[in-house]
């Protein structure tokens, strides 16, 4: 196996697929980064069984041939290597890699070992990468990392006939956005959840590659999604949830009391209320009240309070949130203005039930953003 291959070429390649390497692998072969020459390209790749990546990019191939090597090693090396053309070079027990007066041998690992990469569904549907990554990044705020529960885990994909959902939820709060598909509908819904964690690689990896086509296979004792935009792939195993919660029902249409509040001025005041408030005890309560929304803290010790310009529909309501939990979701509203809607607890109708933020294009103006964020409140005793 020998090639040689543009440098910065070869280093984006090879921090792709290492960004999907497990940081504890299981074994020393999993560890590794699979390196294919044929013709005139080079296939990098990697693969832990539950999650898989790979690339191909154009080289000058003078020898084909596989080998597997470190990848975390290869990954630091050809990141810091100088501005000149990579030779990479197989021989009996070591991969040579010189790059003009630099020169490194890596050991290579045993390739017969390594597991072979699955295959990748039939495509479901494709979507704008932009807006796939943006829903990523919104929707993974409310995914728990300390979570007994598997879904909460996770990023749910639900592909509907036209659109695709993702979905996070955590013990407190749900948030969730939808994306149209390009081109033509779905026949059949089908959903999945994956690990938030894999979905974060892949927003970080899947940038400005343009179109993302998603296939999921669900069904059976080990699904998988796929993910595929450009030159670069992902696989992923589902993680098993029997049965997901129906979200659906905690977002019900046409409420009927809301508020409409500058989002950047709520935002900081309760930056600037929170300076009191303890992360692990306080809350801040928030009233909702005509012409206006009062913030005070709860704290014992040290008390502060501010007003915000609002304009309410319905009856005034008062509300106690972690400000951090709140913030989240105001950080992932795209306009100028946030809405505000106040849902029935179903369990206690005398309590408040949760908040749902959405974008809000002006106090009048509703926002085409499909993004919605869930939040629980403390409640009030009355």
């Amino acid at each position: 196996m020998k090639f040689q291959v543009n440098r910065d070429v070869l280093a984006e390649a090879v921090a792709f697929a290492a960004r999907m390497l497990q940081s504890k692998p299981t074994s020393q072969i999993l560890s590794g980064m699979r390196l294919v020459a044929d013709a005139n390209s080079i296939q990098i790749s990697v693969f832990d069984h539950d999650v898989s990546a790979q690339t191909d990019l154009v080289a000058n191939v003078d020898q084909s041939g596989t080998a597997l090597v470190s990848g975390k090693l290869l990954n630091e090396i050809v990141g810091r290597l100088p501005n000149q053309p990579v030779n990479f070079e197989v021989g009996e027990n070591k991969a040579v890699i010189t790059c003009g007066t630099t020169k490194f041998e890596l050991a290579i690992l045993p390739i017969a070992q390594y597991p072979t990469l699955p295959p990748v569904p039939p495509v479901t549907g494709t979507i704008d990468g932009e807006a796939f990554i943006s829903a990523i990044r919104r929707v993974s705020v409310a995914s728990a990392k300390d979570s007994t529960r598997p879904f909460q885990k996770g990023i749910q994909i639900k592909a509907t006939p036209t659109s695709v959902m993702l979905t996070a939820a955590d013990p407190n709060r749900i948030a969730r956005c939808q994306v149209p598909w390009l081109g033509k509908d779905v026949a059949d819904e089908t959903s999945a959840v994956v690990l938030t964690k894999t979905m974060q690689d892949i927003e970080k990896s899947f940038a400005n590659l343009g179109e993302v086509s998603i296939s999921i296979a669900a069904e059976g004792e080990r699904g998988m999604v796929a993910f595929q935009a450009k030159n670069r792939i992902v696989t992923t195993i589902v993680l098993n949830i029997e049965n997901y919660p129906d979200i659906d029902q905690y977002f019900p249409n046409n409420l009927e009391e809301s508020a409409v509040i500058n989002k950047q001025d709520l935002m900081d005041a309760t930056k600037r209320v929170e300076l009191v408030v303890s992360e692990s005890e306080d809350t801040i309560r928030y009233s909702f009240e005509v012409g206006s929304v009062q913030l005070e803290s709860t704290s014992s010790e040290n008390n502060a309070t501010e007003s915000v310009e609002s304009t309410l529909t319905g009856n005034p309501t008062s509300l106690r949130f972690k400000p951090w939990l709140f913030h989240d979701g105001l950080s992932q509203i795209t306009s100028e203005f946030v809405k505000i809607e106040f849902t029935k607890n179903q369990r206690d109708p005398s309590r408040p039930g949760p908040i749902i933020m959405s974008s809000q294009m002006s106090k009048d103006a509703k926002s085409p953003d499909t993004y919605r964020y869930l939040l629980n409140p403390n409640m009030l005793k009355r």
